[in-house]
């Protein structure tokens, strides 16, 4: 029997070749049904997932891997975490759904409060990314009576009709005609300048272009600036510091609301408990979602009374969702918030994530091809390059070499493009950290030896 592709690691095992016949079986059986538009990361892998114990995953045919993908950093707990299992259950025991007061809702409902940014303490709940989002675009216009967004390009909120105009790139060609009065606007990626200029001898020229793009592109009736603290789809891109206090500033200046999308950078992934507070800003809405339910869907909005109350938006039912805030989805919010904070996991986050920074950019003296590490807390991105002192991003054909070649070390990542996405659960240990970057290692190595640096 050829064991070429066996691996035995402290954590990661693989038995089999990737993907190994039960999964392929159950891959190619799936795809007679479903629609083509999966993730990439499944169709690239083509793995079944069996279970997950803390920050592995198995799948069919018994491989253990090592999770730096956390479903785009929805397992904030990881897997099977006791704490998170038992409130399920018990709840599930109960009464799984309906849009009446539950005990967890109230306690969820309190627990937002205590953690809030600033006066955000007043929260409505839903199922997706994108409901939430437009649900923070209704309660802008609400509030401020007016129409139009500023946006940024590579930037992602859903990709649902309302919010598909701020999606900064071309995913959506051909899907227009898109809603009026949204406008983009280049992000703060310093290292890719759009204005060639270099930090902080720019002055912050992007937000100054903002001030000319409203001039001469809108009807000057911003409702809300929307930004990620941290544009995670982009390749988990940071801003440069005092990015989101101009954006604050902006916004009051041109009377319109600050909305940060939180969905990535909350609870605790960033190594604070929101993205934003690294800047000590405090925004007029945040959205939430992704690791705020652990794993089940469970979204929402954050904002103050005064703007969550304005109308229509806070008319009966204007605000409402028929799943968001359920008892099994409050209780799965309950549990998690309740779990990051008594465990610490905000700074295990910071901790362990300055650790893997830190080993990310003594490998990139090592590896020509690593040209950016990028990242705060557990959100980390790498930007693979065509060699040492290009900006120029490596091609798709070896980034997916990468990424293969994680995933037969036992490592799954989302290394498929040029900007590598690191988003680990929160309850990652130094040592996993350790064994999942050794692998990360030797796969960047490899690569490297394909085109001879």
């Amino acid at each position: 029997m050829n064991t070429d592709y066996v691996t035995k690691q402290k954590f990661a095992s693989i038995k089999t070749k990737i993907p190994g016949p039960e999964s392929l079986k159950y891959f190619e059986e799936e795809q007679k049904y479903i629609a083509p538009g999966i993730q990439t990361i499944a169709t690239r892998s083509k793995i079944t997932i069996e279970k997950g114990e803390g920050c592995l995953v198995y799948d069919a045919d018994g491989n253990r891997y090592i999770d730096f993908f956390a479903g785009v950093g929805v397992a904030s707990l990881g897997y099977n975490h006791p704490k998170y299992n038992k409130m399920m259950k018990n709840q599930l025991e109960h009464i799984h759904v309906g849009s009446f007061t539950s005990k967890n809702r109230v306690a969820l409902t309190k627990l937002l409060s205590e953690v809030a940014i600033g006066d955000l303490r007043r929260s409505q709940f839903y199922s997706g990314g994108a409901e939430a989002v437009e649900a923070a675009l209704r309660m802008a216009k609400s509030y401020t009576k007016k129409t139009e967004f500023m946006g940024f390009w590579s930037g992602f909120h859903g990709k649902t009709m309302g919010v598909l105009g701020l999606l900064g790139d071309n995913f959506k060609a051909g899907l227009g005609p898109l809603t009026p009065g949204i406008y983009n606007t280049p992000y703060a990626d310093c290292r890719h300048c759009e204005f060639n200029k270099t930090f902080p001898d720019c002055n912050f020229e992007c937000v100054e272009h903002i001030r000319k793009k409203i001039r001469y592109e809108t009807t000057n009736n911003i409702a809300a600036i929307i930004v990620e603290p941290i544009q995670g789809t982009a390749g988990n891109v940071v801003p440069p510091p005092g990015y989101l206090r101009e954006l604050r500033k902006l916004a009051d200046e041109i009377d319109a609301l600050l909305i940060c999308d939180e969905m990535i950078t909350g609870f605790g992934r960033t190594g604070k408990m929101f993205g934003t507070q690294h800047e000590d800003v405090v925004p007029d809405i945040i959205t939430i979602g992704k690791g705020f339910g652990g794993g089940f869907p469970m979204t929402g909005v954050m904002s103050r009374d005064e703007i969550i109350f304005a109308k229509p938006f806070g008319n009966p039912s204007g605000s409402s969702s028929s799943y968001g805030g359920n008892p099994m989805a409050s209780t799965a919010a309950y549990a998690t918030l309740k779990t990051i904070i008594e465990d610490g996991l905000v700074e295990n986050s910071a901790k362990v994530g300055a650790f893997m920074l830190e080993k990310f950019n003594q490998m990139k003296n090592r590896i020509p091809i690593i040209g950016d590490v990028r990242g705060k807390g557990l959100m980390i991105g790498i930007e693979l390059v065509k060699g040492n002192n290009t900006k120029e991003k490596l091609d798709k054909k070896y980034t997916e070499m990468v990424f293969h070649e994680c995933l037969k070390r036992g490592l799954i990542v989302m290394g498929y493009n040029p900007d590598i996405r690191i988003y680990p659960p929160l309850i990652i240990t130094e040592e996993i950290a350790e064994e999942g970057i050794s692998i990360m290692e030797e796969a960047f190595t490899y690569v490297a030896q394909q085109l001879k640096y």
